[in-house]
């Protein structure tokens, strides 16, 4: 009656979704003081206070057509910034008219994928990484393609040429990773540019590397991420506020393209055009005008780094085996047991939600994310402990 695969896919929609509705009832019941939900990537923190004060004055604002359409790839001035913004971070110049504004890193992979992929392409991922991939993907009729990581959570280069096929169109990456905290290095992102050269001779194609960038300002201990269009020949920026601004519900972001990509205008256009197509239509239009003067603006890096330590210290020294995250916001811990869905049953008898790893295509491990309060971090210790004795 239904469509049949979107309907087959339900069941094996969204675990990070699943136990977000799993904490809300749980917390109904309990009380949300006696609930530790570690499960989704929900930013606690208010927004910069300059966001706050451009969008009191952009709300207030007498500008006549402050809220009528405009061209599909978002202000001009908007993009003006993000422009500056990319050449004040990396040094890296990406004109304007390479930058198109969008509902959030979301739709701009979901664009970025359709304009690339013809029916059937292949795109490869590294586990472990965001199950909403996969969905992207097949809404875009491509095929996911998983190639492994190394202990580190780094990209196995050996993994990835062996699944590269002349089907292959695109690579996904995320780094800072989701759900691992890994910061790929450049010699990493060089060799896996190196990899897909030699594909591209054999093959004589054409393969694209998207970089899924909302953490990329949330980093730790003084790594640097590197910039991605100095690392790959034919590389696609996708990023978001969510995180940076801790702007999730409002979503916004950008699709920047290189420009020593092949005819990188007319990908421009073809985004452009499905930004139109699939329903988008343009990025949200007063959020566009808060980014145009609040770009710069930035949560507070140390407060989320005391999170990460409290947890992750806590973690170790209750016996988890889990390697510390060097961005991002999340702990990708080893399961105790061969069956991470066993272990998370079990911590929830504690009122403590993660989520398994088969949800980012690693079995074996959980996913605790610490951007919540540092308060139910606090007081989720105690229960840890106890979880941790029933094991170690």
């Amino acid at each position: 009656m239904f469509n049949k695969k979107i309907t087959q896919s339900l069941s094996k929609s969204s675990f990070i979704r699943a136990m977000f509705e799993e904490g809300n009832r749980l917390k109904a019941i309990y009380g949300e003081e006696n609930v530790f939900d570690f499960s989704i990537g929900n930013p606690e923190m208010e927004p910069p206070a300059k966001v706050k004060e451009c969008l009191k004055k952009i709300a207030c604002s007498e500008e006549k057509g402050m809220h009528k359409y405009m061209s599909n790839a978002g202000y001009d001035a908007t993009r003006k910034a993000v422009s500056e913004s990319i050449k004040k971070d990396y040094g890296y110049d990406v004109p304007f008219s390479n930058i198109i504004m969008s509902v959030g890193a979301a739709a701009g992979l979901f664009v970025t994928l359709k304009s690339v992929l013809n029916p059937d392409d292949e795109v490869v991922v590294f586990k472990p990484y965001f199950a909403e991939y996969g969905f992207y993907v097949m809404h875009a009729q491509g095929v996911l393609v998983e190639a492994d990581c190394d202990e580190f959570f780094l990209p196995d280069i050996d993994s990835f040429k062996s699944v590269i096929t002349a089907k292959t169109k695109a690579v996904i990456i995320n780094t800072p990773n989701n759900p691992s905290g890994a910061v790929y290095p450049k010699e990493v992102l060089l060799a896996l540019n190196e990899a897909i050269r030699q594909a591209e001779r054999k093959y004589n194609s054409d393969i694209f590397v998207i970089s899924d960038e909302p953490y990329v300002k949330i980093v730790y201990d003084d790594i640097t991420v590197p910039c991605v269009f100095d690392c790959f020949d034919k590389a696609i920026i996708v990023n978001s506020y969510s995180k940076s601004l801790a702007l999730p519900g409002e979503r916004i972001g950008y699709i920047a393209i290189d420009p020593k990509i092949p005819d990188s205008q007319l990908l421009v256009n073809i985004c452009i055009f499905n930004t139109r197509t699939l329903g988008y239509v343009n990025a949200p239009a007063i959020m566009q005008k808060v980014i145009q003067h609040a770009y710069d603006a930035k949560v507070d890096i140390d407060d989320y780094r005391e999170r990460r330590d409290i947890l992750y210290n806590h973690m170790v020294k209750c016996g988890f085996s889990v390697k510390k995250p060097q961005g991002a916001f999340y702990l990708f811990v080893k399961s105790p047991v061969e069956d991470e869905m066993e272990f998370v049953k079990k911590a929830k008898e504690y009122n403590i939600l993660v989520v398994p790893g088969r949800g980012f295509g690693m079995k074996g491990y959980v996913r605790m994310c610490f951007c919540i309060s540092k308060k139910t971090i606090q007081a989720s210790l105690p229960k840890i402990t106890a979880l941790a004795r029933e094991y170690f």
